[in-house]
């Protein structure tokens, strides 16, 4: 099974939003937002691509509240399915300041804590979407950038084969990287864009 993605993060692309070639997303089957993005560039997206857009909130995201992007799914809500692929999403980045979106390590374990019976249930899911990065897994040095403990856990947990994150953007740092492996699942940093195949065995 293959699902082709678009993922996105943290910058609105000038070659998207000025200058939209339908082309060069042929064959898209997914988008996926992995927060800190403009209401109206989702709405974009989703517009001129003919598949669906899932997306969680970034910590700049406060402005969803009142301004949701249009035609899009909030995987913070529920689960979603597209092609049989189960998708899981988490907003928000670790932080200590009372504001929408920043949660503490409790905070957050909390929120995943929540979720884990939905999840046994269901007998796990096949992809993480998540803003901040798991801890160790692409995270930043500094303490605004750093990543979850509790996604390790629920990584090693379920073992799902694709982890989708931003926040820590690429041009941070020298040497960064876009793609990391760990045990049996791909780590992708969505900053800016990026459209690869996600593939997953054949269920039973």
């Amino acid at each position: 099974m293959k699902l082709k993605a678009l993922v996105v993060s943290d910058h609105e692309s000038e070659f998207i939003w000025d200058f939209f070639d339908a082309k060069a997303f042929a064959g898209v089957d997914v988008i996926i937002s992995c927060g800190d993005l403009k209401p109206e560039y989702l709405s974009f997206l989703v517009t001129m691509i003919p598949a669906p857009l899932l997306f969680v909130r970034g910590n700049h995201d406060a402005r969803y509240q009142d301004n949701p992007p249009e035609g899009c799914i909030d995987l913070e809500e529920k689960p979603v399915y597209i092609k049989g692929i189960r998708f899981v999403g988490f907003g928000g980045c670790k932080s200590e300041r009372p504001a929408p979106n920043h949660y503490s390590e409790r905070e957050m374990n909390l929120r995943v804590l929540k979720a884990t019976l939905a999840l046994s249930l269901k007998k796990g899911f096949d992809v993480l979407v998540t803003h901040a990065p798991a801890a160790g897994l692409g995270d930043g040095d500094d303490r605004f950038h750093e990543g979850f403990e509790t996604f390790v856990k629920l990584i090693d947990k379920y073992q799902p084969r694709y982890h989708l994150h931003g926040h820590q953007h690429l041009t941070y740092s020298i040497g960064s990287k876009r793609v990391l492996q760990y045990n049996n699942t791909t780590i992708v940093n969505a900053y800016n864009y990026h459209i690869f195949e996600m593939e997953f065995p054949d269920k039973e």
